[in-house]
């Protein structure tokens, strides 16, 4: 590998985190490529988009950043960093400039997602407000979330969600790093979690090259082999 071999992040969802890529890391790190699987805050778009970019920043070298689920919408905005050289989406968000999550699932039939949130109140530092944390009953994650995962660790997973503060579904994108950056999206076509017609619509959208897998939402649990071939595309091109 030499110097102009971009790293690879990997930018994990809403009720996960970065172990959701446990299986497609040894399959990068055996081709020889830097991998950075970093820890997303869930916060707040805003927020959690510049957390993902002070990463990339501090990356010397080219980036391929890749998105999963509420990942995608991060990377949306987190991509436009220079260094940045290809987004890859996984069963993700393709927001536009100005969207939010909820705008966009908001034009497509709700998934088995929507019936199976849970709500819990939270502290927020330096204010009487809390916040409301969102996470999926446990006892659902596994046929909506891993259908085709292991069932002991989608019971696993279930208990150890990362949840998803509430206000990021409503924040607006501020950038649409697709625009300007070349883009892949993998369509999970048996997803429950996300409609599978949201993720087609937005990287229709964005002119993405787009393949398909029959998965559920955890797709590089599931598939990694497909998830990994999908990355090695964009770190040839970015190599380029």
């Amino acid at each position: 590998m030499t110097d102009s071999t971009p790293t690879v992040v990997l930018v994990h969802g809403a009720f996960a985190d970065a172990s959701s890529f446990a299986r497609v890391v040894p399959e990068l790190l055996a081709d020889g490529l830097k991998v950075l699987a970093p820890a997303v805050p869930n916060r707040s778009l805003t927020g959690d988009a510049a957390y993902i970019a002070s990463v990339v920043r501090a990356i010397p070298g080219p980036v391929v950043l890749v998105g999963h689920s509420y990942g995608g919408a991060v990377i949306t905005v987190a991509g436009v960093e220079d260094n940045v050289k290809a987004l890859v989406f996984l069963a993700g968000y393709a927001l536009e400039e100005g969207e939010s999550l909820g705008e966009l699932q908001g034009r497509f039939p709700d998934s088995d997602l929507a019936s199976a949130l849970v709500y819990t109140s939270f502290p927020v530092e330096g204010s009487d407000e809390p916040g409301t944390d969102v996470t999926v009953e446990p006892d659902k994650f596994p046929a909506i979330f891993a259908a085709d995962v292991d069932p002991d660790l989608a019971r696993v997973l279930a208990v150890s969600q990362r949840p998803l503060a509430g206000a990021a579904f409503a924040e607006a994108a501020t950038a649409a790093a697709w625009k300007t950056k070349p883009s892949w999206g993998l369509v999970s076509s048996s997803d429950h979690t996300i409609n599978p017609d949201v993720e087609r619509f937005g990287y229709e959208r964005a002119g993405m090259t787009t393949t398909e897998v029959d998965s559920s939402h955890l797709v590089m649990l599931a598939h990694p082999k497909k998830v990994a071939d999908l990355i090695r595309e964009a770190v040839r091109s970015a190599s380029a």
